[in-house]
């Protein structure tokens, strides 16, 4: 090893020298002396030696022919040179090492050489390996998995989008759903209709891969076909991520007032029966034509309409709907229907909007004095936090001395100074109240996130670890 060291400054050296001459020519010389340093490099035994090469073959030794030598060299590497040569040849962007890729992939079964190959592949790869791609991404190997779905995200060629949707139409279900995400997630527009068919499919992952990815990808105009799903769905979060997704695309129509029109011609089309159960997607999207609609139902002499008028109702995507909450929050004839509307009129009352952060507060503070139980408190002072301002935490810190709501108190104060512009400029009042949180506080992320604050220093939320 020691030899190999002394000769690296002579390589770089080398390298140097090859620079200075014309290297666009020596690039195009398979049996250039620049290239054949390079291998040398790579072959080394010396980690640090081939980290000089690999960046060589990266950046510098240009050329179809030198792309074929260096890739001619896997066979002949350890493993983990073979790693790190597959990833310099990704990196190195061209598909002439494509056939060496493929052979070593289909060779080896080290756990480090399978999925350097398998990214390179992503990179230098054509929509023909969307099949082997596509059955990569649901290997045991998680790391396997991992790097197949990464690749078939970065899989190019015009065709490569219908590569992957082929293989999507054919699959399992498990492996169906992973493809959709994936589709959606290279923003694959010419897939659209192949996606929608999903919506109806039996299997429920499926069904909800096709809906997020709808979300994401359709226009008003896959409306009449996104409903279909909504019915399909299951009641509880897979329809509610369903109505999310049919509400988040009317909501790119521009105008506010015409963003519910795609979806009450749908359901117009449908029967009385699927009319009301796509109510409470109607509500997501709101709208003045909507609001007739949802109102209607809410007056309906039949207890089982009413009661879908009042969900569509709560689950309105903006605050004016407000005053609406509140008479039917006090005046319902059904307990839970009250309870059912307070917990709404509690969601929206902060919401940005044009109202001021004074308006906003007052409406939260509002909907405090209409609360029966602590867990109905427990939201409104949850909810306070996102009400930016000094009266906040001063209506905040009243509840510091309550047992029961003392901790969420303790929770939204945080949050609140966790915005430097609105502590700073109020440092002294909020120290004096973060004192009182690391007292009060049983959670240890809090008292560590009200210690920081009084520092000025920052805090960072967990991110989610694969």
């Amino acid at each position: 090893m020691k030899s190999n060291l002394l000769l690296l400054p002579v390589c770089v050296l080398c390298l140097g020298t090859i620079g200075l001459v014309d290297f666009a020519a020596a690039a195009d010389d398979a049996g250039n002396d620049l290239i054949q340093t390079v291998i040398t490099l790579v072959s080394d035994k010396d980690k640090d030696v081939r980290a000089l090469g690999l960046d060589q073959v990266r950046t510098e030794a240009k050329g179809t022919a030198a792309t074929k030598q260096f890739a001619a060299l896997l066979p002949k590497l350890s493993p983990e040179a073979q790693a790190a040569l597959l990833s310099a040849l990704a990196d190195r962007g061209d598909a002439a090492a494509r056939p060496a890729v493929v052979a070593i992939l289909s060779e080896s079964h080290d756990d480090a050489v399978r999925p350097a190959a398998i990214l390179a592949l992503g990179a230098l790869g054509d929509p023909s390996d969307a099949a082997q791609l596509a059955r990569l991404a649901i290997a045991e190997s998680k790391a396997e998995q991992k790097a197949a779905r990464k690749s078939l995200v970065r899989l190019r060629g015009d065709k490569a989008n219908g590569a992957i949707a082929a293989e999507m139409k054919q699959a399992a279900p498990p492996l169906r759903a992973v493809l959709i995400d994936i589709l959606a997630t290279r923003r694959a527009l010419d897939t659209i209709a192949d996606i929608l068919a999903q919506v109806q499919e039996a299997d429920p992952a499926v069904r909800a891969a096709a809906m997020l990815a709808l979300g994401q990808l359709a226009g008003p105009e896959q409306i009449g076909g996104m409903v279909q799903g909504v019915l399909k769905a299951d009641k509880g979060p897979q329809r509610d991520s369903a109505e999310r997704a049919v509400a988040l695309v009317c909501g790119r129509i521009a105008s506010a007032d015409k963003q519910s029109a795609p979806l009450i011609a749908a359901m117009d089309q449908l029967p009385a029966a699927d009319r009301a159960a796509l109510l409470p997607t109607l509500g997501r999207v709101g709208g003045p034509a909507a609001l007739k609609i949802v109102e209607a139902a809410i007056a309906d002499s039949d207890a089982k309409t009413h009661e879908i008028g009042l969900r569509a109702l709560c689950n309105w995507p903006e605050a004016s709907i407000a005053p609406r909450l509140i008479v039917l929050a006090e005046t319902d004839a059904h307990p839970e229907h009250k309870k059912m509307a307070l917990a709404a009129l509690i969601r929206v009352a902060p919401l940005p909007d044009k109202r001021t952060a004074a308006d906003r507060l007052a409406l939260l503070q509002k909907a405090m004095t209409m609360c029966n139980k602590d867990e109905e408190r427990n939201l409104v002072l949850k909810r306070a936090s996102a009400v930016r301002s000094v009266e906040s935490l001063r209506f905040i810190v009243g509840y510091l001395n309550q047992p029961a709501l003392a901790q969420q108190a303790c929770g939204s104060i945080v949050e609140l100074a966790h915005h430097r512009e609105l502590r700073e400029p109020n440092k002294q009042e909020f120290d004096k109240v973060l004192d009182q949180v690391i007292r009060a506080s049983k959670d240890a992320t809090v008292i560590d996130r009200a210690e920081r604050y009084k520092k000025n220093q920052t805090w960072a939320r967990p991110t989610k670890v694969e």
